[in-house]
């Protein structure tokens, strides 16, 4: 019997249909899951997937699914390749530049309000989703495979959805390096009692946790590679970043935050991260997943960290702080419960806190418990972002829209970065680190006037037309953090990291702004700001001279120096450099004026005044078995200024011919850290103890031999101690409640005729974050005629380089009490100690690499460590 025509037709739709269905089956089963690959599965006990096990499952995903596509977007600082995975359902990855696209003109918002609501309708939601940074913090890394597994392969219709409406932006580990430290650690010390410490050494080459205090100066390869996807490619509108560090006794703690907010951020912004913070509150209900707590300790005030600088780009940005981050097991006996959780603002256990409404009584946990609480949390984000596609895409326009709209009302019509600077370098460096995330700036290409002030051409200008103006303003202005405390009277609530960090200020950097239009003639920067090439004057019958006042002459030195060039600088020409040519110097010094931008003035024949020889320092920078991060940015602080520099362990200050080192640096830590190290017991016996009697013992045979130490911030304390110097720490033994700077910029005054301060400008923000102001203690001696009677006299072995200022301390950020505490004390000091003398910095001046105003009083500082004794000697009576 024949099968009607429209049988037929039924009959071989279904056959496709189920050919189609099958092939999905059998494509689906050919995506290896995660423990396919690591031989264990995400979050097992005593299991981490290392960088190269993670990397193989990756590349098999990629290739296996076709709703999978991974790409390279840069090196991390030790040169592992960085992946960005993107996920989504099969027709979306095959238009991946238009949904990219329609994120970037939603974003820019440049269009109109009728497009604006079109390409919303039309648009997918581009959601950023990361495994963390700090390497420290493991769950994140094993958990996100399992989450693109199941994103690729899943067939719900929640996951069905998620594919259709989302492209979602998975950064499998912005710290490569640093995972595979930790998991090497971890996996070196398992089994033994050290199974849950932490390594001796940075997880991160220069910077450790401070990879995420990096987002607005971009210093690490890492923040420039993730701050361009983020900022100038795809433009997402909610960016989560996990983290692993939730308070005691909770398992997850998520979003809202503590006050307070910052006023630049859009409101909309604000309500975007309650709103998303709600959704994981309530999946987590409804899983019966307790201890989710919010509103603890992090707030929405500070810029610079991978979630805060999205806000002021309109972007959601949400952090999360999940438990338990170690693969070993733990036990929490119930019955030691506290009664409230937090530090300072707490959050009671008795589940009568509205923002802790479902405690975590204890028990056991383990490491699988944060795979599923990350994994969970990321799937709220992912659902609500699927069902709100066309809201978070359209406020995102409106909000841009409503910051182009406030130039020149509420916000400034242009902020004006002029040619003519103190430091040329490094206003090209702030024109960079804004050009790195997103913001439009235009250079001037004739003189134009502003607010009756003629710039040249050249100059540089950010108008406040653009979406992202309230990222300029907000790092281009003073901030004034509110007065918190925990009750009337009380002690003050800290600000979550700093409190203030205006970029020209700590910069050095000359900015005008004006909320009164304008005309110049203009081009719109594409990519970045060029260096633009300094100039080498002719008639250089001796050589050349060089300004101090760039910090880029600094690396223009040193490289002629290792290149055998004989350079000299001159103590009555503000410390300039002398460089006396030689067969290969006029190559040489037109390179550098190219590459670096500093321009050299010819010296037709040798100068009459006295000139003092340089010789490249040698720098030992001493290294705790403590890591830490000031070490590390002093490091990379050397590293990109071309001076030599070895690292000295404990054992080295100890043990090494220290004389072979011009200077030896020893960062911001504390006194008992750098004397102590790690106690016995509490980590494997290399890395047990600090400098200890030897090590102390060593720094002063090297100091009282002639060499220089230089001490930051807290290891002031340690040389104080150390030599027994007459220099007091005035800020030492006070109460939060007497003084407290947390991190704020403070006005510094310098003194620029002293040799350590050459090139410097009279006034400087110095980065004062929780840090030091010193007391010279004066010397007493007897009367004429050996009475009785006593005169207090200036110590002459310290000189005072630099003070903080005596009023109007605060520049930027909050303080308390400043006036009152340190106002007009020494912040830089310079003391003799036998052939030798200590530099002692009351402050970090190369703090985060941010600073770049202060960064020449280490140059200077370690310049003259090279100096013959006498040299010193007779440059300090000059002075």
């Amino acid at each position: 019997m024949k099968l009607s025509i429209q049988k037929m037709t039924i009959y071989r739709t279904t056959l496709l249909l189920l050919a189609a269905f099958l092939a999905g089956i059998m494509a689906i089963a050919q995506v290896p899951k995660p423990a396919d690959v690591f031989g264990f599965e995400p979050g097992a006990d005593y299991k981490l997937a290392n960088y190269k096990m993670l990397m193989d499952y990756y590349q098999r995903l990629d290739k296996a699914s076709n709703r999978v596509q991974m790409v390279t977007i840069g090196k991390s600082v030790l040169g592992k390749p960085m992946y960005l995975m993107m996920v989504s359902s099969e027709a979306n990855m095959k238009q991946l530049d238009k949904w990219r696209s329609i994120s970037e003109q939603l974003s820019r918002a440049k269009i109109d309000d009728k497009m604006a609501r079109s390409l919303a309708a039309s648009g997918k939601a581009i959601i950023w989703i990361d495994a963390g940074m700090h390497a420290s913090e493991v769950a994140s890394a094993q958990m996100l495979p399992e989450l693109a597994y199941r994103m690729a392969t899943e067939e719900t219709p929640e996951m069905k959805k998620i594919r259709d409406q989302v492209v979602a932006l998975l950064m499998v580990e912005m710290n490569p390096d640093g995972l595979d430290i930790v998991a090497d650690w971890y996996k070196a010390n398992l089994g033994t009692p050290f199974e849950t410490t932490q390594p001796p050494w940075l997880y991160h080459h220069y910077v450790g946790h401070d990879n995420n205090r990096d987002w607005f100066t971009n210093n690490m390869p890492e923040t420039k590679a993730v701050s361009e996807v983020l900022y100038n490619q795809w433009y997402p509108q909610i960016v989560y970043n996990h983290h692993q560090t939730s308070p005691a006794w909770t398992r997850i703690f998520i979003p809202p935050f503590a006050n307070p907010v910052n006023p630049q951020i859009h409101p909309g912004v604000t309500a975007g991260v309650n709103m998303v913070g709600t959704a994981m509150a309530s999946r987590f209900a409804m899983k019966k997943m307790p201890g989710v707590v919010s509103q603890l300790r992090f707030s929405m005030w500070w810029n610079g960290g991978m979630r805060t600088v999205p806000y002021y780009h309109n972007q959601i940005g949400i952090l999360t702080e999940t438990a338990h981050a170690t693969p070993s097991p733990r036990f929490y006996p119930p019955d030691s419960l506290p009664k409230t959780v937090g530090v300072g603002v707490t959050a009671s256990t008795t589940g009568t806190d509205i923002f802790y409404a479902d405690p975590w009584k204890g028990g056991q946990s383990r490491f699988r418990d944060a795979v599923n609480y990350m994994e969970e949390a990321s799937m709220a984000t992912l659902v609500l972002a699927a069902d709100k596609r066309e809201e978070f895409l359209y406020n995102i326009y409106v909000m841009g829209r409503d910051a182009i709209e406030s130039a020149g009302k509420s916000r400034p019509y242009a902020y004006i970065i002029p040619a003519e600077q103190w430091d040329k370098s490094e206003a090209v460096n702030l024109v960079n680190m804004f050009r790195q995330s997103g913001v439009e700036i235009h250079r001037a290409t004739q003189q134009f006037q502003a607010n009756n002030v003629t710039y040249p051409a050249g100059s540089y200008i950010i108008y406040g037309a653009q979406a992202f103006s309230p990222y300029v303003v907000d790092l281009m202005e003073k901030q004034v953090h509110p007065n918190q405390r925990l009750y009337p009277g009380g002690p003050p609530i800290p600000p979550y990291d700093l409190a203030g960090w205006t970029l020209p200020m700590q910069m050095g950097v000359t900015g005008a702004k004006t909320s009164a239009t304008f005309k110049a003639d203009t081009e719109l920067l594409k990519g970045f700001a060029p260096v633009v090439a300094g100039q080498v004057a002719s008639g250089a019958g001796y050589g050349y001279a060089l300004s101090r006042n760039q910090n880029a002459s600094v690396k223009a030195v040193n490289r002629l120096l290792k290149d055998g060039e004989i350079v000299s600088f001159m103590p009555s020409e503000a410390g300039s450099f002398l460089i006396e040519k030689g067969a290969s110097t006029d190559a040489r010094i037109q390179a550098l004026a190219k590459e670096l931008g500093v321009s050299f003035t010819a010296v037709a024949s040798k100068p009459s005044g006295t000139s003092k020889p340089l010789k490249l320092p040698k720098i030992g920078l001493y290294k705790s078995w403590v890591a830490n991060m000031d070490e590390g940015w002093t490091r990379w602080l050397m590293e990109q200024y071309s001076f030599p520099v070895d690292t000295l362990h404990d054992a080295d200050i100890a043990k090494k011919d220290l004389s072979t080192y011009s200077a030896i640096i020893i960062p911001d830590q504390e006194s008992k850290r750098i004397l102590n190290g790690h106690a016995p017991n509490t980590m494997p016996t290399t890395y047990v103890g600090g400098l200890g009697l030897g090590g102390t013992m060593a720094l002063q045979q090297y100091v009282a031999n002639g060499g220089t130490l230089v001490a930051f911030d807290g290891a002031s304390d340690f040389a104080i101690e150390l030599f027994g110097l007459p220099v007091k720490n005035v800020t030492e033994g006070l109460s939060s409640q007497q003084f407290y700077i947390p991190g704020s910029l403070i006005r510094t005054v310098v003194d620029t005729k002293h040799s350590l301060a050459y090139g410097m400008q009279p006034e400087v923000a110095a980065a004062f974050s929780n840090s030091r102001a010193f007391e010279v203690i004066k010397q007493s001696r007897e009367g004429e005629g050996g009475t009785e009677q006593t005169k207090v006299a200036p110590n002459p072995n310290v000189e005072v380089i630099a003070s903080y200022a005596k009023k109007d301390l605060l520049m930027s950020g909050w303080a308390l009490n400043e006036d009152k505490y340190i106002a007009g004390k020494p912040a830089v000091v310079r003391v003799q100690q036998g052939k030798g003398n200590v530099v002692m910095f009351g402050f970090s001046p190369q703090f985060r690499g941010q600073p770049r105003g202060t960064y020449k009083l280490i140059f200077n500082a370690l310049y003259e460590s090279t100096l013959p004794k006498s040299a010193v000697e007779s440059n300090t009576k000059s002075e």
